[in-house]
């Protein structure tokens, strides 16, 4: 099971991460965990300088920007 975790306020730009990141892991076949983390206290602890942010498996994978699918989907392989 992964674990991912997106990070942002709830901007408009981190909804869109959630729902790309989902909609990758869902045509990888993944098993998942996908939580939502808006304590902007955490952004940093967790290395976070700029939302929106994908950590997966305790690995920073994305901060400051929303990849496409197809780099989401390299990225959770």
């Amino acid at each position: 099971m992964r674990k991912l975790q997106v990070l942002g306020p709830g901007c408009p730009r981190c909804e869109t991460l959630v729902k790309l990141t989902r909609q990758a892991a869902d045509e990888l076949g993944l098993e998942y965990e996908l939580e939502k983390i808006q304590d902007i206290t955490r952004f940093a602890e967790l290395g976070i300088m700029m939302t929106p942010g994908l950590i997966v498996d305790g690995q920073v994978k994305v901060h400051g920007k929303v990849p496409s699918v197809a780099e989401l989907k390299r990225l959770l392989e």
